[in-house]
């Protein structure tokens, strides 16, 4: 399946190909150079490439790793199994093995923070540890410290040159695909999104169905799929439900709010709305001075998943 998407067909393979910031990518190619790689924390949003870098390292490299999916399955009892067999035996080729663990501000800071801190160092000869978040502030310090940080951060001179880049990259590979364009369309979509890559990929992809990406697909740049939210709330799938908040974070809480309210009534039972309607008012009454959006977002839909009850 994941070949059909094009955010994993078309993800760089090695550091140059990669759009990131100068200097970011500067780090990136004197570990390349060095041979091997460090323990890492990756910091930054959704979709600006953390992951990719994080592979491309590994494939310049030539080192075995795996990729652990913390938001799915960041539990102690991976650390455990999957991550002590994979860091306790030896690389075939020799080198230090790397453990990828994507999206690790998901993971219990309680728990399997703390136990890796113990796996980092139980297992520096054999292996090393890249992670990645979206929130440095969810990770312990004492992981911090066993990490180099990287931040990606992008300076204001480097936008433009990076934008452009996305652009070229989209429009090669609307080429590759046989996909017709009209390239201002393009442009009001990298502006739209950028710097989340993976969003305009899986955007372009989702509009090229039809064989052409055109100002018809304009209106619906901000358009909030309802549908699909309550179909998750509805058979209480909580993953899809977050993956849907991230999906649609670019947009003002307060309009998401509001189309949420419009649409919940026609697919909740009766004498669960008023219920609903006392959940969304107090959730966004917070996303005036919450430092998270998202997490009031999901916190919001959560309660209501859990309490109301659907048609």
């Amino acid at each position: 399946m994941q070949e059909y998407l094009w955010v994993e067909k078309y993800r760089p393979q090695k550091i140059d190909d990669c759009i990131l910031p100068t200097t970011i990518k500067e780090t990136f190619k004197q570990m390349v150079d060095s041979g091997e790689s460090q323990n890492l924390l990756l910091c930054g949003g959704p979709g600006c490439g953390k992951t990719t870098v994080a592979k491309a390292l590994c494939n310049e490299l030539d080192t075995e790793y795996i990729l652990i999916n913390c938001s799915e399955d960041g539990n102690i009892d991976t650390l455990r199994t999957t991550i002590r067999n994979f860091a306790s035996t030896v690389s075939i080729s020799g080198s230090k093995k790397v453990v990828i663990l994507d999206e690790f501000d998901y993971s219990n800071a309680q728990s399997t923070q703390p136990a890796l801190r113990g796996f980092i160092e139980e297992f520096s000869k054999n292996c090393r540890f890249v992670l990645t978040c979206n929130y440095k502030n969810r990770i312990i310090e004492p992981i911090h410290s066993r990490c180099t940080v990287v931040e990606f951060k992008i300076p204001k001179s480097d936008k433009p040159k990076m934008a452009m880049g996305v652009l070229e990259r989209i429009k090669n590979i609307l080429d590759i695909e046989s996909v017709e364009y009209d390239e201002k369309v393009l442009i009001q979509l990298v502006m739209k999104h950028f710097p989340d890559i993976r969003r305009i990929l899986n955007e372009l992809q989702r509009y090229s169905v039809s064989g052409t990406i055109d100002v018809g697909i304009l209106s619906q740049l901000g358009e909030i799929n309802l549908k699909e939210l309550v179909s998750a709330m509805s058979t209480k799938e909580f993953t899809k439900v977050r993956s849907w908040v991230v999906d649609h974070m670019d947009n003002d809480p307060t309009h998401i709010f509001r189309t949420i309210y419009d649409g919940l009534y026609d697919s909740l039972k009766t004498h669960s709305v008023p219920e609903a309607i006392l959940v969304l008012a107090d959730y966004q009454y917070k996303s005036a001075f919450v430092a998270d959006q998202e997490i009031n977002m999901v916190s919001c839909l959560t309660e209501i998943m859990m309490r109301c009850e659907f048609k």
